[in-house]
């Protein structure tokens, strides 16, 4: 039906991910480490949003957020979560699945001196999810940081850092005609990992 090569079950999930995330950096025009993040309450009601990935080894997959956000505080009340990578480009996703851990405060502040100054500013001077009466308010506690902090270091915020999903599923989704897609999941079993194709 299709000369597009399946899905190598014998390859590492990891490596997989690797190599599917390198094709997209190498076709989508913006942000391909763009992914939803799905959190919950602890009775249940979900929420997602689009974020950035900004880290990924054989622990897990790591994003930032203050930790005051509604995402903030659901995943510190019900510390699980669900990522999707959809790169419509490659025709591609991914689905990871799995535990949260808060990083440490040393790969936070790492990875906050890195973001560009302006970055760093608004994570001060924003009260993130909350209601804000007018943009101009907004503005005004971004100026003041900025003349407070001026050509100096600037802190990372107590309420500022990032969380780890630790994967115990992880589902690669390849496009194929007809929509006779190809599927295979990942899942962990103690220190392997499992796999199966799926139907589409």
């Amino acid at each position: 039906m299709s000369d597009l090569p399946l899905i190598d079950l014998k390859a590492d999930p990891f490596a997989l991910f690797a190599a599917w995330m390198s094709d997209a950096e190498a076709a989508e025009p913006n942000d391909p480490n763009a992914m939803a993040v799905a959190t919950s309450t602890p009775d249940g009601h979900p929420s997602v949003r689009m974020l950035l990935l900004k880290g990924v080894d054989e622990r897990g997959f790591v994003f930032y957020t203050n930790l005051d956000s509604r995402k903030g505080g659901e995943l510190r009340a019900n510390p699980h979560a669900a990522l999707l990578f959809h790169w419509k480009s490659v025709r591609r996703q991914v689905r990871i699945e799995g535990p949260v851990e808060a990083v440490t405060a040393a790969e936070a502040d790492a990875y906050f001196a890195s973001r560009s100054r302006m970055s760093r500013l608004g994570a001060i001077a924003s009260d993130q999810s909350r209601p804000l009466d007018e943009r101009s308010t907004f503005e005004e506690r971004l100026k003041a940081a900025d003349e407070k902090y001026g050509d100096g270091p600037i802190p990372r915020p107590d309420n500022w850092s990032g969380f780890r999903v630790l994967p115990e599923v992880i589902e690669f989704w390849q496009d194929r005609p007809y929509r006779l897609h190809d599927r295979a999941v990942w899942t962990r079993d103690g220190n392997k990992w499992n796999v199966t194709r799926l139907y589409p």
